[in-house]
């Protein structure tokens, strides 16, 4: 017989998934099913119900391409537009004071992903740092990241931002609610990767998010999407197109479209963007200047973002899995040569000096070609990026070029603003078993996540270790889990890890072993500086 475990929140009571050391409830709603009047609305208040709701097993997943909500080799959760729910992972242990929680946004470039990968219960994560752990379910893709009100009229309301509302929804729940599952709510700390590394960003520059959570870690962070309002009318417009829709006509045919023709017709014109403008990626929290005001980069920079400590940091080898799986990303010589040439040519902002004086006239012999290679103010992006990359237009060379574009690049601007406001700390993940290095891939994008979630030992995990390395992986998992969790506690990682400052540069190096290293990849980071996402057209 199954055991279970009924928990009484404010918007009834809901029956858990007890085991031997955790419990987990599944698929709890933090909000109204966006559907029918709600669909394209902001989330709505939970309906409350009597008796007991069940929450031993799972719900849909966003909407999304089947594909993207598998949750094993063979299985793929549903989709659906009924999907704003969160899950809970609880240790059973009792504990005299409240636990600190653990709010996990997944990852999936805001078009797919879903909170029900076995992988994101976190009960690892719980059971060593005897923690809560929450994973949210956000609208994605069409329904949640695609601005459409420039179409709104009196009977159909479109709303802006829906994925970034759905996740402030959530954390308001874990406000109302985390306590009964014996969490903290004045200590909640929200962490993501990839796409939910952005969320974990743009929440902390989201007025309405204010005090709902109370520091940040973001892993992978494309820091600088921020579609404009103005592009993120011309992007709905294209959609539009695609749906085959008159303008006219548009406000019905939203509200009343199949969820799956909405689906594929901006999923489809994502595509098209994407291998048009390379480095662009249109689906993401809009700068709408009301829920969103200010794009993030600019909230940083400026102080307005909430002054929360953050962990923040990418992987050494981001993009050879989007060379294997996806090739959205600028990693072939021709893509990365149109990025670079139409970037904005800015080489300073923010008040940071020119790139020269940083330089300096005592930079060590091994920089001296890239100096020469940037003889004045007017030479060329391309130039100087190329310069900072040995090898390029080779394929290694252009791989690291594009991970680093898109990952690093962005998120050392958010280093440089933030640690001037918050105590902020910079890692970047270097460790790979040796079957993933043979593999090709090297440390890259989401492999994190493993040793992040503690699943060494877990059948994939196992995998990775099969050419050895497999004690190795797990002393990488508990420094990982380490800091995490100290983090999540107080407010701040390992002792030995220091904070970022503009002067020292500290960057913890997760090995085998770790180390600290100040300002690491310092030409390349000069190269970049400045360098900005060119806008949609």
């Amino acid at each position: 017989m199954v055991a279970t475990t009924d928990i009484t929140t404010a918007d009834g009571v809901v029956r858990g998934l007890r085991g031997r050391r955790v419990s987990r409830w599944r698929s709890i709603p933090f909000a109204a099913p966006p559907i029918g009047e709600f669909r394209f609305r902001a989330p709505q208040p939970v309906q409350p119900w009597s008796g007991v709701r069940d929450a031993t097993d799972f719900g849909y997943a966003a909407m999304q391409h089947r594909d993207g909500a598998r949750i094993g080799p063979r299985q793929a959760q549903s989709t659906g537009e009924d999907c704003l729910t969160l899950n809970v992972t609880a240790p059973n242990q009792p504990s005299s004071t409240p636990r600190p929680v653990m709010v996990f946004i997944h990852g999936g470039g805001y078009m797919i992903g879903t909170s029900a990968l076995r992988l994101y219960s976190g009960a690892r994560l719980a059971l060593r740092g005897d923690v809560i752990v929450v994973s949210i379910n956000y609208r994605l893709g069409a329904f949640g990241y695609v601005d459409f009100g420039e179409y709104s009229t009196p009977d159909s309301q479109f709303d802006s931002n829906l994925g970034l509302r759905d996740q402030v929804a959530a954390l308001e729940w874990v406000q109302r609610n985390i306590g009964a599952f014996g969490g903290d709510p004045n200590n909640v700390t929200i962490f993501g990767e990839s796409a939910g590394a952005h969320a974990v960003l743009a929440l902390m520059c989201t007025p309405a998010a204010a005090g709902l959570f109370h520091r940040g870690i973001a892993q992978s962070a494309p820091a600088d999407w921020a579609p404009t309002r103005d592009e993120a009318r011309l992007f709905a417009r294209r959609c539009l197109d695609e749906l085959g829709v008159d303008p006219a006509d548009a406000a019905k045919a939203l509200r009343d479209a199949p969820a799956n023709d909405l689906r594929k017709a901006v999923d489809h014109t994502v595509s098209k963007v994407m291998h048009e403008q390379p480095g662009l990626f249109p689906v993401a929290p809009t700068v709408d200047g009301d829920y969103l005001p200010t794009a993030p980069i600019a909230a940083f920079t400026n102080g307005t973002a909430h002054r929360v400590p953050l962990i923040i940091g990418t992987n050494r080898d981001e993009a050879t899995l989007f060379v294997r799986f996806d090739d959205t990303l600028p990693t072939t010589p021709d893509r990365m040569r149109w990025l670079l040439r139409h970037v904005d040519q800015a080489l300073s902002e923010g008040g940071d000096s020119p790139i020269f004086t940083k330089l300096g006239q005592t930079m060590p012999t091994s920089e001296e070609r890239l100096h020469e290679a940037l003889a004045d103010y007017g030479v060329a992006i391309e130039s100087r990026v190329a310069a900072a990359y040995p090898g390029f237009p080779g394929k290694r060379a252009t791989v690291r070029m594009g991970g680093d574009f898109t990952f690093w690049r962005p998120s050392v601007r958010v280093m440089e603003a933030h640690s001037k406001f918050a105590p902020t700390y910079a890692y970047r993940y270097d460790f790979a078993p040796r079957a993933v290095q043979l593999a090709g891939f090297g440390a890259t994008h989401a492999l994190d996540l493993i040793p992040v979630f503690g699943a060494v030992d877990s059948v994939f995990g196992r995998a990775m270790t099969s050419a050895g390395g497999h004690r190795a992986f797990r002393e990488v998992s508990h420094q990982f889990q380490d800091n995490w969790l100290s983090f999540a506690k107080t407010g701040a990682p390992l002792p030995n890890w220091l904070p970022y400052t503009e002067d020292q540069r500290a960057t913890l190096i997760i090995d085998y072993p770790s180390r600290i290293e100040n300002d690491p990849e310092r030409v390349k980071r000069l190269a970049w500086q400045g360098v900005r996402i060119p806008a949609l057209t």
